[in-house]
């Protein structure tokens, strides 16, 4: 890709707009983490294609945002552009902007395309930049002139989920919803995780997302999804219908939001409502709140957590199958990154319900293993040997619950240093796995949990410990998660029926990467408290504890767990994957 012509097209189009410094985010019009290729801006104008990322142009500065899970992928993949790489350290601050309050002068003009920025950045941009007479226009879609060769966007039929996954209907879902709307006339959800949800519909417009493109407003009495019509076939759209659900065209969601009566109300929430629609809205009783599914999502109901679980037993089952084969091939050969990132797919696919994987797998040899979020490509991937640590994070999406587990592994015997960072590691990993904690807890609280071990050493890892999980849905789900009080994911209470990840890590630039990641779901434990159970059933590597520091009550846990993969999963296993699995189950005991 010619990322020198692109920026040129781009800042002649910026300069016939009269736009000094134009913001390019990493969103969709749904304010999506991931998004459709037809949405993929941030990659197309920079080349760089982690997950996370701002870009801002003005005709002397190309910089591009984003934090320690990219400072090394980052500035490899834009190494050959103009752009320059800025760190963000703490992931959940706005360095960009503080950025452009250093470089923008007065009567100079910042512009995004409030298509794909929320309402809340455009009223804090204006907050920010207003008081020192910089304009702020959203108003220009200019990647949409520059990107001449643009994908369509997808029109993929959506499906449905079965209740009996869902445990729930939709009628009873929108039944909660409406609950909480209390006397509010509309409500509006762009999230297409929250729509899915909702309605309980999946679909295929996003890699490892079963979404689909859509929006939806929820009234007193009726309900209204705006969708592509050739993405419902006759069958489904007979069953909405029965459901009290009016499909409209995707683009008549502007026309319906501006003739809402003025003296109606409509519940939005600016943060992940786009600019553009939020003012189309006539009304002018709109209520700001968090969106109601997102928090009712967030708490797993019974039939969900079963799935749950058993899809865990089912990927433990693919990832036994996938570990002992790439121990068996590395005895005679090596085996690429994207090779073995292909047989975890393998493995998963020949699962019940298995219907993809829940993000591009993390497969991470030696120093690329210190690239949080590296993806091993087919040309570029380093070959595995029988040697140094393996870093794979992985999942996957099946019909009855979606994966996600990280397990670094030693491939020959580790170095003191290796085996001290990996002991760290898991006893961060335990402490918020054991911990007990009064309701009320947020996940700031808890965070600080994980990091402990490593802090006491002087050491630190820059990515959040933890994130939400949908259920079947996307891999990475707030409000909750283990992180820094600053993001919403530290402020969010921890309750009951929540699914959260537990993956705290390290990362030695050039030379390893270690992260152990496990699903866990918050219970109640005694009164007032709460506990967490983990989900996730496969071995976590003994060769790399310093038993030195592992305490009796971590190798108690540990031996605990360790019985716990083997009981669940040795049943499903033949003889010589059940002798491999009961191998690297086997107890450990304390140092004398």
């Amino acid at each position: 890709m010619n990322i020198l012509y692109r920026l040129t097209e781009l800042r002649q189009c910026m300069k016939d707009a009269g736009i000094d410094a134009y913001i390019i985010p990493s969103s969709d019009p749904h304010i999506s983490e991931y998004a459709a290729d037809h949405w993929l801006s941030r990659v197309w104008i920079s080349g760089f294609t982690g997950s996370a990322g701002t870009v801002i142009i003005t005709q002397d500065h190309a910089g591009l945002w984003s934090d320690s899970r990219y400072f090394i992928q980052g500035p490899q993949e834009l190494a050959d552009t103009d752009y320059t790489f800025h760190k963000m350290i703490d992931q959940f601050k706005p360095y960009h902007i503080d950025w452009l309050k250093e470089h923008m002068k007065s009567g100079m003009t910042i512009g995004f395309d409030g298509q794909v920025q929320t309402q809340a950045f455009y009223e804090k941009m204006k907050a920010t930049f207003s008081p020192v007479d910089v304009n702020i226009d959203a108003d220009h879609d200019l990647i949409d002139k520059a990107w001449k060769d643009r994908p369509a966007i997808p029109r993929y039929e959506i499906y449905e989920h079965d209740t009996a996954f869902a445990g729930m209907s939709r009628t009873d879902r929108l039944v909660q919803v409406r609950a909480q709307m209390q006397d509010h006339d509309h409500y509006f959800i762009s999230a297409l995780d929250e729509i899915a949800w909702l309605f309980n519909l999946r679909g295929k417009d996003v890699e490892s997302n079963p979404v689909g493109i859509m929006y939806a407003v929820v009234s007193k009495h009726s309900s209204h999804i705006f969708i592509f019509p050739e993405k419902v076939n006759k069958d489904l759209a007979a069953k909405l219908t029965e459901d009290g659900i009016v499909l409209q065209d995707y683009n008549n969601i502007s026309q319906y939001l501006s003739a809402i009566p003025t003296d109606e109300s409509i519940i939005i929430d600016k943060t992940s409502c786009n600019s553009a629609l939020y003012n189309k809205v006539s009304t002018s009783h709109i209520v700001q709140q968090d969106s109601i599914v997102k928090h009712l999502k967030a708490i797993k109901n019974d039939t969900e957590i079963a799935h749950f679980k058993n899809a865990m037993v089912k990927d433990g089952v693919a990832l036994t199958h996938a570990f002992y084969w790439l121990e068996q091939t590395l005895e005679h050969d090596t085996v690429s990154e994207y090779h073995f990132a292909m047989k975890l797919a393998e493995y998963r696919s020949k699962q019940e319900h298995y219907v993809g994987e829940s993000f591009n797998a993390i497969v991470g040899y030696k120093a690329n293993g210190a690239m949080q979020h590296y993806r091993p490509m087919l040309t570029t991937s380093k070959q595995i040997a029988k040697e140094g640590m393996l870093l794979c994070d992985s999942g996957g999406q099946y019909l009855d619950g979606t994966t996600d587990i990280t397990r670094t592994i030693a491939l020959s015997p580790p170095t003191a240093e290796q085996k001290l960072h990996y002991t760290l590691v898991l006893q961060g990993n335990i402490a918020l796995d054991a911990a007990k904690f009064p309701k009320g807890t947020n996940g700031g609280q808890l965070d600080v949990l994980a990091r402990n071990p490593l802090w006491s050493r002087g050491l630190n890892f820059g990515h959040g410990t933890g994130h939400g999980v949908g259920f079947f849905l996307n891999v990475h789900e707030g409000p909750q998660g283990f992180a820094p009080p600053s993001s919403e994911r530290g402020r969010t209470v921890h309750k009951v029926g929540m699914v959260t990840t537990n993956e705290p890590g390290f990362y030695l630039d050039g030379e390893y990467g270690i992260r152990i990641e496990n699903v866990l779901v918050t219970v109640e434990d005694t009164d007032g408290f709460l506990k967490h159970d983990t989900i996730t059933l496969f071995p976590i590597d003994t060769t790399l504890i310093d038993m030195d520091i592992f305490t009796k009550q971590e190798v108690s846990w540990l031996n605990d767990y360790h019985d716990l993969v083997y009981e669940k999963l040795s049943p499903l296993l033949d003889a010589t994957h059940e002798q491999w699995l009961k191998n690297k189950c086997a107890h450990i005991s304390v140092q004398s």
